[in-house]
């Protein structure tokens, strides 16, 4: 029986006399290191018997049914937001599926990185992991002075949960109907229209910088900790515009709460087909768009981290969530594993850039 051969009690003879250690059978009542011997064959029986015994158990560990108990999925920015949204509808699925909870525990500070620093730190074995925006895997590490940790290298890629368009919206005391008029009142009105964000760092932060930089304006921002309280106060009119991601704002556009100006993808978007995007606006070659990922500490071993990815890919492909997504606004993700990795890999290309070209600057 495993883990128990060649302990230290000695040995039974068995019914032909011969007695059974960790490496098979041998002659009763024989000493193994011979007379007036040290013992140190039996010794060394024990030894590879422990050694054997220990893989075992570490094998059996590595094979265990993963998840055997709730998993805390870290979001790092406040409820309401489009972040905590689809982690939300992800985690139902999942749950349905492995027959354990998926509680989404919102933890928000420092564009993100409160969040992703606890996950950083967590222990790998997969019951907390990091579904977030980009800041805190592809943005902050080049926008903040001081990180308590390094991204690409403190946490591991997993999937590309959500795709989402990032929208351009007035609120209702600002008087500009499209983005022409916007432009034209923040010439005539420099440094006097505030744009929000959800924090430094974040997509929408610095969606806001490129559509400052490219239509050569001087407007302020203002950060948040997270979209929702950003978006309460474009509607009471304490900021004049916000950049935000689509499943957010979508219930506010429709109501005619704000007024979607434009979109900041390549093209538009299939909820709001009426809105143009930022290039048919008048700035050729604006694009930014905002996903969800979800990492884990680094350190996880292959075969969690192949279920995991298997597991969030299975559950993408399910036509509820599919649909419930598409609602938001929002599209399934197609990466996991090394594509994302490769993914968020050029992402920080692409935003160091903008950070550099801007001057923007965190912490």
């Amino acid at each position: 029986m495993p883990g128990r051969a060649g302990g230290a009690g000695g040995v039974a003879p068995g019914r032909d006399g011969r007695e059974r250690d960790g490496l098979g059978w041998r002659p009763a009542g024989r000493d193994a290191a011979g007379p007036g011997g040290t013992g140190r064959r039996a010794v060394g029986r024990a030894a590879l018997g422990l050694a054997f015994a220990t893989g075992l158990a570490q094998a059996g560990r590595a094979q265990a049914p993963w998840p055997e108990r709730p998993v805390r999925v870290v979001v790092p920015y406040p409820p309401g937001g489009s972040n905590d949204i689809v982690a939300r509808l992800l985690g139902e699925v999942l749950r349905e599926r492995t027959g354990q909870p998926w509680i989404v525990e919102n933890r928000s500070g420092a564009g993100g990185n409160v969040g992703a620093d606890s996950v950083a730190k967590a222990p790998p074995d997969g019951q907390a992991l990091l579904l977030t925006a980009p800041g805190p895997l592809t943005i902050n590490n080049a926008l903040f002075a001081s990180m308590p940790y390094v991204a690409a290298r403190d946490l591991v890629p997993l999937a590309l949960v959500a795709t989402v368009p990032i929208v351009l919206m007035a609120g209702p005391e600002l008087p500009a109907r499209d983005v022409a008029g916007l432009v034209a009142l923040a010439k005539a009105q420099p440094g006097r229209i505030a744009f929000g964000s959800s924090g430094n760092g974040s997509t929408n932060h610095l969606a806001g910088e490129l559509f400052r930089s490219m239509a050569g304006i001087d407007i302020v921002h203002v950060p948040y900790r997270g979209a929702a309280p950003a978006m309460t106060d474009l509607v009471g009119g304490q900021i004049g515009m916000m950049f935000d991601n689509l499943p957010a704002v979508l219930p506010q556009v429709r109501e005619g709460r704000v007024r979607a100006l434009a979109v900041a993808g390549a093209r538009r978007a299939a909820a709001l087909p009426e809105v143009p995007t930022l290039a048919e606006a008048g700035l050729p070659g604006f694009e930014a768009e905002a996903w969800f990922g979800l990492a884990g500490p680094a350190g996880l071993p292959p075969p969690l981290r192949a279920r995991i990815e298997a597991l969030v890919t299975e559950a993408l492909a399910d036509p509820g969530l599919r649909a419930r997504l598409a609602a938001t606004g929002a599209e399934p993700g197609t990466l996991a594993g090394e594509g994302f990795a490769a993914f968020l890999a050029r992402e920080r290309e692409t935003w160091t850039r903008v950070i550099e070209a801007s001057g923007a600057r965190a912490g």
